[in-house]
């Protein structure tokens, strides 16, 4: 017998669905719209890596720093080797002043996985960082 009192959840075809759409308009640079489409992915799989990743992306192109910086953090928790997860709390770090914790973060994603966008943010986050060291 089926419990009344709990509202069935979205379907695994329609996370799916709200997950790409909500990808694309990150992509797109629509990250509100993006938050509004991963919403019932978020409550059905707060578990899951990539599903924090593109939170914390549409937080982050939402200038919703502290929430990026969550998001982020759990999708290093359930995934650890994720660089380009790495990379964007880097970036979170960067834009709320912590140019130290955001040098970290950038070099391991460096690390990781060499990419030029990556150099080229650890060489402005270290410029910071140097000038801001006596």
């Amino acid at each position: 017998m089926a419990d009344e009192t709990t509202a069935p959840g979205p379907s695994d075809e329609s996370r799916f669905s709200a997950f790409r759409t909500a990808e694309d308009l990150v992509r797109r640079r629509r990250p509100l719209e993006a938050l509004t489409a991963l919403e019932p992915v978020l409550h059905a799989d707060p578990d899951k890596a990539s599903v924090q990743l593109l939170a914390g992306r549409a937080y982050f192109h939402s200038a919703q720093l502290r929430r990026a910086e969550q998001a982020l953090t759990r999708a290093l928790e359930l995934d650890p080797c994720d660089d380009y997860a790495r990379f964007v709390l880097g970036r979170t770090l960067q834009r709320l002043g912590r140019m130290a914790e955001a040098l970290g973060q950038l070099r391991i994603a460096t690390a990781m996985n060499p990419l030029p966008e990556y150099h080229d943010a650890v060489g402005q986050v270290a410029a910071r960082v140097a000038l801001t060291d006596p």
